[in-house]
């Protein structure tokens, strides 16, 4: 008798007992509302205040507040995004990544960040020739936290994990409510996307028009793909770049 030493092919996990639980209209409403990132943002504006650790230092942002509510906001938000489907007998995996191969999302990821570049520029470009005025706040307020190797080593962990990660795993989530609940994925990227840019006012009107469109731009990835490794690798490149760009000016200045 001969021993079988060959590795079995790999088998897919069973689904969840039961399959899916069926989601309300209220409930998916609820939930996206709950995971836009506004109301556990404004929950933590008071409690970093009453710790110590004010919005602002002076006129300026101040590094600490901005580490804090990303980080704890950060691990808040996945984590209500994977309760909510467990609550919801989904699995994250399925939502979230999708039945395609990681490494090549990955890929896809970063052929696609060259367009991603193109798309800023050129918006830029149209802005500053047609409608200067929404260039209405002439200094990132978000250099301020370049001032030092460690607050940029912070800022640069912080868009990586606040911005590419979690910003894309929420983007996917949103996007597959409003495909189960809320009038389909179309609808959904519309919405996201306006509130992605409103949530970047801080930077002007412009960044936010910039940012609303990447933010169309990654959700069409996402509901194309059915992957958010592709978003989270042509987000979390396109940040670094943005810091490593912001730093260069800082220095120059």
């Amino acid at each position: 008798m001969s021993l079988d030493l060959s590795v079995p092919p790999e088998v897919a996990a069973p689904p969840p007992p039961g399959g899916p639980v069926y989601l309300t209209r209220l409930r998916a409403a609820a939930e996206v509302v709950l995971c836009s990132g506004y109301p556990t943002q404004l929950a933590l504006l008071p409690v970093l205040i009453a710790v110590g650790i004010p919005p602002l230092e002076g006129t300026a942002l101040n590094p600490a507040f901005v580490f804090a509510v990303s980080a704890i906001d950060t691990v808040l938000l996945l984590a209500l995004v994977f309760l909510l489907l467990r609550l919801s007998n989904e699995r994250p995996r399925d939502v979230l990544l999708g039945p395609r191969a990681a490494i090549g999302e990955l890929g896809r990821g970063l052929l696609a960040t060259p367009a991603v570049f193109a798309l800023v520029i050129a918006v830029q470009l149209i802005i500053r020739a047609f409608a200067p005025y929404l260039h209405n706040v002439p200094v990132n307020p978000f250099e301020s936290l370049l001032g030092s190797p460690l607050r940029m080593a912070g800022f640069l962990l912080l868009v990586v994990i606040a911005g590419g990660v979690r910003e894309e795993i929420q983007r996917a989530f949103l996007l597959h409510r409003f495909e189960q609940r809320l009038g389909g994925g179309r609808l959904g990227l519309v919405v996201t996307s306006l509130a992605f840019g409103l949530g970047h006012t801080l930077q002007g009107w412009d960044a936010a028009i910039v940012t609303g469109l990447l933010g169309a731009f990654w959700g069409s990835m996402y509901l194309t793909r059915r992957s958010a490794i592709s978003n989270i690798t042509s987000h979390a490149l396109f940040n670094i770049v943005q810091v490593l760009a912001g730093l260069s000016s800082t220095v120059r200045a």
